[in-house]
């Protein structure tokens, strides 16, 4: 009587072998690219906490239009009715080690990495709103 042995064959671990290529060649650029997005996300939150900001003090100062405010324990001056591009950083939370923060002007700018900014510029006219724009080229 003959012993049965039992395991893979080779054209069976070979198989294996080549799906696990297959899955592994798709799965890595995927994660290759993650801290890319994480950075575009990060700018797209930054934008959200200036817009944010920038549409609650307003009310605060449409409500009491006196001009420097004291805003979530931030002293805010404002320009037309908007935090001045001094001002809006530190109310919106953006200042902290996370963002390199620059003013130059009526302009704030945050910045993750070199080409991953976002800007605020303070409104030129009591009428027209801030402006906000970002740039995630090369991020």
């Amino acid at each position: 009587m003959k012993k049965q042995e039992s395991g893979f064959t080779l054209i069976e671990l070979i198989a294996v072998v080549v799906i696990l290529g297959i899955l592994a060649a798709t799965a890595i650029p995927k994660f290759v690219d993650l801290s890319r997005d994480a950075r575009i996300a990060k700018v797209n939150a930054a934008l959200g906490a200036l817009k944010s900001a920038a549409a609650m003090t307003h009310g605060k100062f449409l409500v009491n239009p006196v001009s420097p405010q004291t805003f979530e324990g931030v002293d805010v001056t404002f320009v037309n009715g908007y935090p001045d591009a001094a001002s809006i950083a530190a109310v919106s939370g953006l200042a902290t080690p996370d963002y390199t923060i620059s003013t130059a002007g009526t302009t704030m700018t945050a910045t993750v990495v070199a080409n991953c900014t976002v800007t605020y510029t303070q409104p030129t006219t009591a009428i027209v709103p801030p402006t906000f724009a970002t740039l995630i080229t090369d991020c």
